[in-house]
């Protein structure tokens, strides 16, 4: 038979159910049955013999009490060197600085932020519509308009990237000469359709 491996953890006693010593309550039905009472050992963890005394409780000083009741603040390493703990300013080594809850000096505007993102849009848009109307020249009347738009924005993408207000001056240029030649392209298709 193998050995009993134990109460489960909701079958195990807690501090509350553990009968008293000396009241001779035996426990509750639910404990694993016992060999016998355990031998001492004489280790740790062996009852004191003797009265047991209670320790004298330590001093705390009240937080709620009144200010001239309290002890003062111990003012620390800084008052008795003149040194300032790095990262705190002000105190008895900087008194020009000021000290905890001062402003700071003027000329201090906070984080500046991220620098603004560069403006794309018009150079991506001509590539792309450069890129169909060259594509679509067989539907010369959709390749003309598109081709149109594609120089406009093409035009429109690389002003800006001259004025340093986007990064893109590739792809505006390759977006006005696909437009040039989707424009040429449908011209040359219209041509041939109509004659």
């Amino acid at each position: 038979m193998p050995p009993w491996p134990g109460p489960s953890v909701h079958d195990q006693q807690t501090i509350t159910s553990l009968p008293s010593p000396g009241s001779g309550t035996t426990p509750g039905p639910w404990t694993a049955p016992a060999a016998g009472p355990a031998p001492d050992a004489g280790g740790a963890f062996t009852v004191p013999s003797g009265p047991v005394t209670p320790s004298a409780p330590a001093t705390v000083p009240n937080p709620f009490a009144a200010p001239e009741d309290r002890p003062p603040p111990d003012p620390g390493p800084s008052a008795t060197t003149g040194q300032v703990p790095y990262g705190y300013p002000g105190g008895p080594a900087h008194p020009a600085q000021g000290g905890y809850g001062s402003v700071p000096p003027q000329g201090y505007y906070g984080w500046s932020g991220m620098p603004p993102l560069p403006s794309n849009g018009l150079g991506t848009a001509g590539l792309v519509l450069g890129i169909v109307s060259a594509v679509i020249f067989c539907l010369w009347p959709v390749a003309i308009v598109l081709g149109v738009l594609g120089i406009i924005f093409g035009s429109m993408g690389r002003a800006k990237a001259a004025r340093g207000e986007a990064d893109n001056g590739g792809q505006a240029l390759a977006g006005l000469i696909c437009g040039i030649v989707g424009v040429v392209l449908s011209c040359l298709g219209a041509v041939v359709t109509v004659f």
